[in-house]
């Protein structure tokens, strides 16, 4: 039996969960940009977020 198999997902979501929680903080940092930079950088963290969040719903339990 192949153990790197066997814990594969649980690497993958605590991955997951670590970029999540960096997008976290970034999001909760924009407030310390002007609001050009936030126009610009608010969409693309929340397309990542959605992105991370997807693929921890589509990881087995």
């Amino acid at each position: 039996m192949d153990n790197c198999n066997e814990f594969a997902p649980v690497y993958l979501r605590h991955d997951l969960m670590i970029e999540i929680g960096r997008l976290e903080m970034a999001m909760d940092h924009l407030v310390e940009r002007d609001a050009t930079q936030q126009q610009h950088l608010r969409p693309r963290l929340e397309s990542r977020m959605s992105h991370l969040l997807s693929e921890l719903d589509h990881l087995p339990a």
